[in-house]
């Protein structure tokens, strides 16, 4: 299939753009080969792609050098066709539109495809897809038999891939690198291998073998698993497209209660980055206002775990006290501020209030672990720990939301947000070119900026949230201004026992607040603030519930509990109080009878399992024993360890750990996390200038007010 094959022609194509992209594909076969045309999305290149079908049991790909014409390619496809008709010539397959990977069971490879996509947005020109259907192709030809390939085994491997429904919550992008954040696209340039090595492309393993033969990405897609959802809202007479992305990490990925807390590579379960993409839509041409906002959700990073019971609704929390120097902890952490710099802002939304101890036990070994990896931190790189008993909290939805929002807008100005104008590119989808960010001043290193507002607890009021306007700081840029850039340094990350009901609440009131700063900055409204009663906070909390139930689907086996969103639309009690019944019991059911073999499906997926012949079976092993025969080095490794059982007594034995006193506190306490009751609800009045604070529900581990200066990337 070299390119001598064909006629000089003087109608070459001229050459492909730096990064080219392929957007669709055609498969066709012969009884010795797959051969996969694909094309640029303006028709202009065209590749041919062979895949050897020999030998199934080894992946022998081979990609043709030249760059063809539709009317070479046709061509080179009747030539093909014409020395292999006696075999029964080319036939073709399927039309698909990339490459999920390659896997193989027992047996030979089996080829991934993705056969139809759906549009379901675009961000900065580049469109994003959803898969719509997929297809798993045998590299073996139908005309030969192989006991193995038909075996028993080899069908329930292939049973359990399925089980990864691809059309539901995966999406990607040809052109634009989905599975980073706006900031982290922008900044850095990073292409190819590195891009399918980061934590949220879940066919990294599937692609290596294509990859590693033809050392590019070309014929494959990444895709990300967890959220998407772009819609254009309207607020006083101005559309913007909001965009709310969820991606989950693919190291300890898997279900409730086969996965929580930490592994020694200090990842942790449950595992999403949340963004928050708001822009205007201008004509073509034209320089694009943009701003995007990223938080994090994930297990608590402890050992800990919770055995799956079919008679128990609240299986017991067992710790492990294995870890006593928090090792894992503290790498996990390393992890959070090498992705988004500091300072590192965690908001922990767990019971301390319980007549069994349960929740409450890791509340205090969280405190501990943050106290422990604080003492050897510089201030400046301190974690911000802040504990709330949001399940303790008998308030109205009203209320609860009030004082999350202060929380967030209070994390907001320590972490800022990214905001900038960037470039158009004409044809943005031919290749992976990212515009440019418009700098009044010129050729500027992104990495020298600083957060535009420094927030020092000790000279300002904590409940002063409002930000100045950012056209106060425009440039003249010819004869338009230009508002200069910032950058999101650090990241809020909330958790609860699950990360799903609660947490989904918090980052929605983190989201509101983070959307009227956003669209202050944009110059769509005149104050950064948008009221509750707002029907844009109504749309924004639509976005954030969809993504809740979407992932507590995919953690959980159910949808969110969403009591306080269904206070807020009105909801008649009774029907709330049935809807929460039903997802408690379904939730129940998946993680008893269900989850096992939903998790053998994503270690299968994503290679923690390999199986072989003559070794033990995925089924035959224990929900953790297949990692001794898995991947060397994976970052998803977890050895076994002992436990002591929540029965109220932890083996360090110390109490809930309050920090002492800081007068650097004082200023930052006034947000008040205080437990109130109904008739007490009346402190959380916006016209009350601070809520007072009862240390007893509330702390926090050495929060400080430094902001360190660290890399912009994200």
């Amino acid at each position: 299939m070299a390119s001598s094959e064909n006629e000089p022609s003087s109608h070459s194509p001229p050459p492909p753009p730096a990064h080219a992209c392929m957007h669709k594909f055609r498969l066709y076969e012969t009884l010795s080969n797959f051969y996969m045309i694909g094309r640029d999305k303006s028709r202009t290149y065209w590749r041919v792609l062979k895949v050897d079908r020999l030998d199934p049991s080894e992946l022998n790909v081979l990609e043709d050098s030249t760059i063809y014409t539709e009317s070479e390619c046709s061509d080179l496809l009747r030539r093909i066709h014409e020395g292999n008709r006696s075999t029964g010539g080319l036939k073709f397959v399927t039309t698909c539109y990339g490459i999920v990977g390659f896997i193989k069971f027992l047996g030979p490879y089996y080829m991934l495809l993705i056969t139809k996509r759906r549009q379901i947005g675009a961000i900065c020109g580049h469109t994003v897809y959803a898969v719509s259907k997929s297809e798993m192709i045998p590299l073996q030809h139908s005309s030969v038999h192989s006991n193995i390939a038909n075996s028993k085994n080899e069908n329930r491997y292939k049973k359990l891939l399925r089980m990864v429904d691809l059309t539901k919550d995966f999406f990607f992008s040809y052109s634009y690198h989905i599975m980073r954040s706006l900031q982290r696209n922008l900044c850095d340039s990073e292409t190819g291998h590195v891009l399918y090595e980061t934590m949220f492309v879940w066919n990294e393993f599937l692609t290596q073998e294509i990859r590693n033969h033809l050392q590019n990405t070309l014929w494959t897609v990444a895709l990300v698993y967890g959220f998407f959802k772009q819609e254009t809202l309207t607020i006083s007479g101005r559309e913007f497209i909001l965009t709310l992305i969820a991606r989950r990490s693919r190291h300890y990925a898997g279900t409730r209660y086969l996965r929580r807390g930490v592994n020694e590579k200090g990842r942790v379960a449950n595992d999403v980055e949340t963004e928050q993409i708001v822009f205007e839509d201008v004509p073509e041409g034209l320089p694009v206002q943009i701003c995007s906002v990223v938080q994090n959700r994930g297990s608590i990073p402890l050992f800990w775990s919770q055995e799956t019971s079919r008679l128990n609704l609240k299986p017991d929390i067992i710790l492990s006290k294995k870890d006593q120097n928090y090792q894992a902890t503290r790498l996990h952490f390393e992890n959070l501020a090498k992705r988004y710099g500091n300072p590192i802002i965690i908001l922990n939304l767990i019971k301390s209030h319980e007549r069994k101890p349960r929740e409450s036990i890791l509340r205090s070994e969280f405190g501990n672990a943050i106290d422990f990896i604080n003492k050897d931190s510089s201030e400046e790189n301190k974690l911000r720990f802040l504990h709330w008993d949001l399940k303790h909290f008998q308030s109205k939805a009203t209320n609860v939301l009030l004082l999350l929002g202060k929380v967030a807008a209070y994390a907001l100005t320590l972490t800022d947000f990214l905001y900038c104008q960037v470039s158009p590119t004409p044809r943005p989808e031919d290749s992976v070119k990212w515009p440019s960010i418009n700098f009044a001043y010129g050729n500027i290193d992104m990495g020298s900026f600083r957060p535009t507002r420094h927030v020092d607890v000790d000279n300002e009021d904590a409940n002063n949230l409002e930000r100045k306007p950012s056209g106060e700081n425009n440039l003249a840029n010819g004869n338009h201004f230009v508002k200069p850039p910032m950058f999101q340094r650090g990241v809020l990350r909330t958790n609860c026992i699950d990360c799903l009901d609660r947490t989904n609440v918090a980052q929605y009131a983190y989201g509101l607040a983070a959307l009227g700063h956003q669209l202050h900055a944009l110059g769509i409204i005149d104050h950064p603030k948008i009221d509750l009663d707002d029907p844009l906070s109504d749309d924004l909390m639509g976005f954030y519930e969809w993504m809740g139930d979407t992932l507590a689907h995919q953690y959980g086996g159910s949808a969110a509990h969403n009591k306080i969103f269904s206070e807020r639309r009105g909801q008649w009690k009774a029907a709330t109080q049935s809807q929460e019944f039903f997802r408690t019991l379904q939730r129940y059911y998946s993680n008893a009878y269900m989850d096992a073999e939903k998790q053998n499906a994503i270690n299968i997926f994503l290679g923690h399992f390999q199986p072989q012949l003559g070794k033990p079976t995925l089924w035959d092993l224990g929900s953790d024993q297949h990692y001794d025969i898995g991947r060397q080095g994976d970052d998803d490794a977890r050895s076994f360890v002992k436990r002591c059982f929540s029965d109220g007594s932890i083996i360090h034995g110390n109490s809930t750990p309050m920090s002492a006193p800081n007068p650097k506190l004082e200023k930052f306490s006034k947000l008040g996390l205080q437990d109130q009751s109904e008739e007490g609800s009346k402190a959380f009045s916006e016209s009350s200038p601070e809520i007072t604070t009862s240390e007893s529900d509330m702390s926090f581990s050495r929060f400080v007010s430094v902001l360190i200066n660290v890399n912009v990337n994200m």
